[in-house]
């Protein structure tokens, strides 16, 4: 398998994947939680089927200390006992808002709620953009028919210079 093109041997993708960087920066440095960062990128990525993503942050939640039981459920979440009700509500926040367009609601009222008793503004700013940059990041890389499965340890700095392989 492939990559279709390479964005960052291209001046205009090098210059978006820069600010796209950038921009992932302000997010990975709020107060959102780290875990939970991880949490969302996985399912997101899970959800769009996208190979690489899963690959990455399936590496970098693991040697942030993430465990392999938690990682190993977060495509069944509702059913497993292992994630805390903050987590939830972050799970299922990325789920509605990354299922946009299969027919589904949207985020509906209820997960609104959950998430707003769990986390503050900032957080909620950052988990937004998160949900938000997680599935262009995803389009990008099904788009690009970007493989996972290097059995390097990938991390977001090293996964940039394997674009432009």
């Amino acid at each position: 398998m492939d990559t279709r093109f390479n964005m960052i041997g291209n001046e205009l993708g090098a210059k978006f994947f820069k600010r796209f960087g950038t921009a992932s920066l302000v997010i990975s440095q709020s107060a959102l939680p780290k875990t939970v960062q991880d949490l969302v990128q996985l399912r997101a990525s899970q959800i769009n089927g996208c190979g690489w993503c899963v690959d990455v942050h399936t590496k970098e939640a693991t040697a942030a200390g993430e465990t392999p039981v938690r990682l190993n459920l977060v495509a069944a979440w509702r059913h497993a006992s292992v994630y805390t009700d903050a987590e939830r509500a972050a799970l299922a926040l990325t789920e509605e808002g990354t299922r946009l367009a299969d027919g589904n609601h949207g985020v509906s009222d209820d997960t609104w709620a959950q998430v707003r008793t769990h986390y503050s503004d900032d957080q909620i700013a950052a988990l937004v953009c998160l949900v938000a940059q997680i599935n262009a990041a995803n389009r990008l890389g099904v788009i690009l028919n970007m493989a996972g499965g290097s059995p390097q340890p990938s991390t977001l700095t090293t996964a940039a210079s394997r674009i432009a392989d």
